[in-house]
């Protein structure tokens, strides 16, 4: 329910916007007519209508940023998390097209958006580069009071939601997967009113103790990111997205759909995904992260692919028994 309110907000909140900033500058054809007139990069003439074209001057980087937001949410642990929620099978027809209904409105319409960023001036940081974090609230300071609210109220949703879903994913990964793994202390395998039940409902207890404590860590890490970012936010999601999809999103894909997938060919994906994503950025980003987000993700595919058809294989009563549910309706 809460991230049902938040993405009527975002819905509202992308459209309000649109309009306002066309509006801004005169209209549609007028604000595309204004890109047209810009020079293109390292240029100083005029006119070069490279941005009034679909792909701009960087169809390569404008194919990386589709990648990485496109594939990326289907990797992303805290979005396949949601899923849990599902009550029956229709809903899940039902979810479908209202999340892509949802994904076309508020994707495309940040992609619209973001095109006419070049109309506005954005701040110049110290070392003479644009400061891309900028161009956005570049865009909103000339909007009506009213206006900016309902875009913070936008930001503070799109960020909620997503803090929200990180933090509880990984407080609740270390509490169940790391700190408390001892099968006895689940709930259900102990006989009512017994010693070892008051002790499992005891741990369980103590449990979502160190949920929450872990949930305030993981807040307060967000916060210090936040307050001091080694980088502007877009290559801090190509970042992240690239870790972590690229670790999980072939696993999950193929895991769901081809009974050859192997627990050797995870761990691979796992090496290649947070590896190929370290690596660039200790080497200080020669690919551009949102760039090598996408290869993260897309080079994860032949990893799992390759890495199963040359390591041992699952148990075949293992592998019927999980792929059982896909016989029942």
């Amino acid at each position: 329910m809460n991230d049902f309110i938040q993405g009527i907000i975002m819905l509202f909140g992308i459209v309000a916007v649109i309009f306002a900033v066309l509006s801004a500058q005169g209209g549609l054809s007028e604000a595309v007519s204004k890109l047209a007139q810009l020079p293109a990069d390292g240029a100083t003439e005029p006119g070069s209508g490279m941005f009034a074209t679909w792909f701009g001057p960087d169809p390569w980087g404008l194919v990386g940023v589709i990648v990485l937001t496109s594939l990326g949410t289907m990797g992303l642990p805290q979005m396949v998390g949601k899923f849990y929620s599902i009550t029956d099978e229709s809903a899940i027809k039902r979810g479908t097209i209202i999340s892509t209904i949802f994904a076309f409105i508020v994707a495309g319409g940040c992609y619209f958006l973001g095109g006419f960023g070049r109309l506005y001036d954005p701040v110049i940081g110290a070392n003479g580069k644009i400061a891309f974090d900028s161009i956005v609230p570049a865009m909103l300071v000339t909007l009506p009071d009213v206006l900016i609210a309902l875009v913070v109220l936008l930001v503070l949703s799109a960020s909620m939601s997503t803090l929200a879903s990180l933090v509880l994913t990984s407080s609740s990964t270390m509490t169940l997967d790391l700190i408390y793994r001892d099968k006895k202390s689940l709930p259900g395998e102990v006989e009512e009113g017994s010693i070892d039940d008051l002790v499992s409902e005891k741990i369980e207890r103590r449990k979502v103790v160190v949920m929450r404590v872990l949930i305030v860590f993981f807040i307060v890490i967000s916060l210090m990111i936040a307050l001091n970012p080694p980088t502007f936010i877009a290559q801090l999601m190509g970042i992240s997205w690239g870790a972590l999809a690229g670790a999980f999103l072939a696993p999950f894909m193929l895991g769901l759909y081809w009974r050859r997938t192997t627990t050797a060919s995870v761990w691979a994906c796992f090496i290649w995904g947070v590896g190929i994503t370290v690596v660039n950025m200790l080497l200080g980003n020669p690919i551009s992260p949102i760039n090598c987000g996408a290869i993260a993700m897309l080079g994860g595919f032949p990893v799992v692919l390759l890495v199963s058809l040359f390591t041992p294989q699952l148990p075949k009563s293992d592998v019927d028994r999980m792929f059982g549910c896909y016989k029942r309706s």
